[in-house]
């Protein structure tokens, strides 16, 4: 039986807000110190952008859905405390594709591009996770103040 019209005009509104979300969060990303944007453009070319190019491989795929499932951790963390040391536990996905990237290394040969992509992964994810995990202790100890916000819109 289709749902009544008023919840699919409630679902989509939910829809709206999440996307909003999602580009408020984006937009607030763009605050970070250029140093820090950097850092972000690297985690997300290497999570999000190259994989396209290896998509018929399974490394690729998991790659991607890690990445995204991350991205809806965080998106949910942001809409509900801001850019705050929290969100670094969005980044938990990549803990198990740290390691099982490591056990698919020989499927990966070391002198090919889809190699030194799926080193680059492994490296900078494991760098991401360390900076997560101290940013979430930090949260847990108690800062827990927005680390960064965009300006009230009037």
């Amino acid at each position: 039986m289709p749902k009544p019209l008023t919840n699919k005009r409630q679902d989509m509104k939910k829809g709206v807000i999440h996307m909003k979300t999602m580009f408020h969060f984006m937009k607030t990303m763009m605050l970070m110190p250029p140093l820090w944007r950097m850092w972000l453009g690297l985690l997300v070319g290497a999570n999000m952008l190259v994989p396209f190019v290896y998509i018929h491989t399974l490394e690729a795929q998991v790659v991607l859905v890690a990445a995204m499932a991350g991205m809806v951790i965080m998106s949910a963390i942001f809409g509900t405390k801001g850019y705050v040391r929290l969100l670094g536990i969005g980044h938990i996905t990549w803990l198990p594709l740290v390691f099982w990237l490591w056990t698919r290394l020989d499927h990966a040969p070391a002198d090919s591009f889809f190699g030194y992509w799926v080193m680059t992964v492994i490296i900078v994810n494991s760098l991401s996770l360390i900076i997560d995990t101290l940013d979430v202790i930090r949260y847990v100890r108690g800062e827990r103040a927005p680390v960064l916000g965009l300006p009230a819109q009037g």
